[in-house]
């Protein structure tokens, strides 16, 4: 997808007056991927509403039809309608091609071992660089007849389409969530079924429901308890599916509120949400601000003095840079632990939080599983952003109460939320009725 130019580096400008919005954010893109791919695997024509439109989601369109599977997306409505394979896509030669997409490499791995002939799943350098051995051990115990064309433990592969039969597999959790979810929605066109049995401790296990909960919504039955999950072979049910807005985004949101002060609402996630990100506020809560959790609907205030907390951020791993930059601004120091996977994301988030925020003058430091953000007068300057969308965005907030903040790399965004500094600047304009933003 294309954005317009933007500044490079792009100057945020202080927000003058306390925030009093009402946000309207796009759909999810953990629960659009996880869609696209339950819909391609089923019995008929499913709508995908409200999907997220961003690089990853593309991604994943891509990859499906490049495995066969009739796919037509109408990104400008939100919409993407997918003629189902029944669990074959008929491909007989594809190329899947990842780019920088975590959830598309580890979700079609698996998805390209079902139907009939010679698949190669390949991704971008960065995503090159990424672990895959554990999900590549856990489909060859499944039957898969995968390759490495690279290095050992990393894409591009090559599957032979068809050799995935299922089976009984243990598979390590404390590197990626992901792997387990691959595997789960892949589960009910496995003829033998599946069987997955936890070895260790499970990182981001609220994807994992979430996984379950899109299964379950194309009809699927997914039979587990803390460690074992097991799905027999089944047929995905053609269905309309609704995305939630993205919770990752919201805490971008969330976070400007406790940081300059005022009120922000995201509209749309509410106590019914599966969303584990959503808990973001829980953590802002414990620092301070006021949360007011409804049924359709989330609110955040901001009320002056922060706190510094200590938490573990192992099933919000995601919004560790933004607690990071809200840290910045407490009264005593942060400590989050239980995160050292995150070093393995699309840049290494631990040491890459620390850096910058030294780099703004704070005083921080990191730890194998974490890192410690000490508050102190911060600076002006440009962050740099590693390619990894999130560091953009969470250090954007920055520049909401320090004037003088740049951003590099802006464009890096376009990977999740492509709008986002339309978001940021209706979020801090003056009043008024924007795209996405309005005021009470």
């Amino acid at each position: 997808m294309s954005l317009a130019p933007l500044p490079d580096p792009l100057p945020i400008r202080p927000l003058a007056h306390p925030l009093a919005a009402i946000v309207t954010l796009p759909g999810s893109k953990s629960l659009t991927n996880r869609a696209l791919v339950c819909a391609a695997l089923a019995e008929g024509t499913s709508e995908i509403i409200n999907a997220l439109h961003a690089q990853d989601t593309e991604a994943m369109v891509d990859g499906l039809a490049a495995l066969g599977v009739d796919i037509a997306p109408q990104w400008e409505s939100g919409r993407v309608v997918v003629q189902g394979s029944a669990g074959r896509p008929a491909a007989d030669v594809a190329l899947v091609d990842a780019r920088l997409s975590g959830t598309t490499s580890r979700f079609l791995l698996p998805v390209a071992g079902l139907g009939v002939g010679l698949r190669r799943v390949d991704a971008a350098n960065r995503m090159r660089e990424r672990p895959m051995a554990e999900a590549l051990r856990a489909v060859r115990t499944l039957g898969a007849d995968v390759r490495e064309v690279g290095a050992p433990g990393h894409l591009p592969v090559e599957l032979t389409g068809g050799s995935l039969t299922g089976g009984v597999v243990r598979l390590r959790g404390d590197v990626s969530s992901q792997f387990l979810s691959g595997l789960l929605l892949a589960g009910p066109a496995m003829p033998k079924g599946l069987t997955v049995h936890l070895e260790g401790h499970l990182v981001s296990r609220p994807y994992v429901e979430m996984t379950v909960a899109v299964m379950e919504a194309f009809g699927v039955t997914v039979d587990q308890d803390d460690r074992t999950w097991v799905v027999a072979p089944q047929p995905y049910r053609a269905t309309q599916y609704v995305v939630e807005p993205d919770a990752s985004a919201a805490s971008y949101c969330f976070a400007a509120a406790a940081l300059v002060g005022g009120s922000v609402t995201v509209e749309g996630l509410g106590t019914g949400s599966g969303q584990g990100d959503l808990a973001f506020v829980d953590l802002l809560e414990q620092m301070g601000a006021e949360v007011e959790r409804g049924a359709t609907s989330t609110t955040v205030t901001g009320r002056g003095e922060l706190l510094g907390i200590a938490t573990n951020m192992a099933h919000v791993s995601d919004t560790a840079p933004t607690l990071a930059v809200v840290a910045a601004f407490a009264q005593g120091p942060t400590e989050v632990s239980g995160i050292g996977f995150i070093r393995g994301k699309e840049t290494d988030r631990i040491r890459a939080v620390v850096t910058e925020l030294q780099r703004l003058g704070v005083d921080a430091g990191e730890q194998p599983d974490g890192f410690t953000v000490r508050p102190g007068p911060v600076g002006p300057g440009t962050v740099q952003t590693y390619d990894d969308h999130r560091m953009a965005m969470a250090f954007a907030l920055v520049g909401l109460r320090v004037a003088g903040i740049r951003i590099a790399d802006p464009a890096c965004v376009a990977k999740t939320f492509p709008r986002f500094w339309t978001m940021l600047d209706e979020l801090s304009g003056p009043p008024g009725a924007g795209t996405m933003v309005r005021r009470p």
